[in-house]
């Protein structure tokens, strides 16, 4: 009879990444994360054949999730540039508390990694080309459309590094604010 992991691979995925967006990959241990999901050290390895070969399934459940699945939705739910546009800062917004944090602590890990750094480049740019094909639907010309998907991408990515205040407005309702100024 065939022994079988008793612990998900999916399950040392999903405890990897609440590790690595917590304190980056140099939090993401093997031991810790056993101890985590409560089993022994040696279940691990079920899954992988070191810790590298863990970091590297977290960086591809972070891009099949929030790239790959992410404009899946988007496109299944159909509409015009505008309506995907808005189900995609939607979708953005509700998975901000996870998305954010983790893809921060890949960026600051891409400083310093150049195989992440590819790997960030390439997502980046499949991100960016989205938001291309969905502006081309209504934006005047290439210029615009590289402007406004720029824009998108920079309040995305940039807004949790800023610290300044909205005056009467939430974070929340300026991010709004500046996502309905680039559909107009």
């Amino acid at each position: 009879m065939a022994r079988t992991a008793s612990t998900p691979r999916e399950s040392w995925v999903g405890e990897g990444l609440r590790e690595l967006a917590a304190g980056g990959p140099e939090a993401v241990r093997i031991e810790p994360l056993a101890k985590s999901l409560g089993v022994s050290k040696g279940s691990f390895y079920w899954h992988f054949t070191d810790r590298g070969a863990l970091l590297g399934a977290l960086l591809d459940a972070w891009e099949r999730t929030y790239v790959d699945d992410a404009i899946a939705q988007v496109e299944a739910d159909g509409g015009d540039g505008r309506t995907r546009l808005r189900d995609l800062f939607g979708l953005a917004e509700a998975t901000s508390a996870e998305l954010l944090p983790l893809d921060l602590a890949i960026r600051e890990w891409a400083r310093r990694d150049a195989r992440v750094m590819a790997r960030l480049t390439r997502v980046d740019n499949r991100r960016m080309d989205f938001l291309r094909l969905l502006f081309s639907d209504f934006a005047r010309d290439a210029d615009d459309v590289e402007a406004r998907s720029l824009l998108v991408f920079c309040v995305w990515v940039g807004q949790p590094l800023i610290a300044a205040e909205h005056r009467n407005r939430s974070r929340r309702d300026a991010v709004r604010a500046a996502l309905d100024f680039v559909l107009s």
